[in-house]
């Protein structure tokens, strides 16, 4: 099984606002940078379709390091809160309905195709992919306004 590193991040004007998404796929020493971004967003929207986004990139199954600054997307996936979720019918343990159901699923979707493990990194604290990942996310949204897209 092939094994991966991807560096996600995300980042959102206002929250919710125009927002952006960054990811870096790491594989032996090569590196590949995506970006995207959505003009009425959240910011965990953004922090989970990065890292789907990385996700979906791969061909076929693999071992994959996610590293992310996200608590939302990674204590979601480690504490399996979102496995819970999914069994209650799309609510958390306080009733309430779980947000961002649609990115869950395609995520959750991912994490059963590949081997998955997470690691949660302080954001904004000099990890260079982190950073270039920042950097991505932020110029996606910027290029909204710079294209009056907004």
């Amino acid at each position: 099984m092939k094994e991966v590193i991807i560096y996600s991040d995300g980042a959102c004007s206002g929250n919710p606002g125009p927002g952006g998404w960054g990811t870096i796929l790491s594989y032996q020493g090569r590196e590949k940078e995506l970006s995207g971004s959505e003009p009425q967003t959240t910011n965990n929207r953004m922090e989970l379709l990065a890292a789907i986004m990385g996700l979906e990139q791969l061909k076929e199954p693999c071992k994959v390091t996610l590293i992310s600054d996200s608590k939302y997307l990674c204590e979601s996936i480690l504490q399996k809160w979102v496995f819970s979720w999914e069994q209650n019918g799309w609510r958390k343990a306080d009733k309430k309905p779980a947000l961002n159901v649609d990115l869950w699923e395609r995520m959750l979707k991912q994490l059963r195709r590949h081997e998955v493990s997470v690691q949660w990194i302080k954001g904004h604290a000099g990890h260079p992919q982190n950073e270039r990942c920042d950097r991505l996310a932020v110029n996606a949204y910027l290029s909204l306004k710079e294209g009056n897209q907004l």
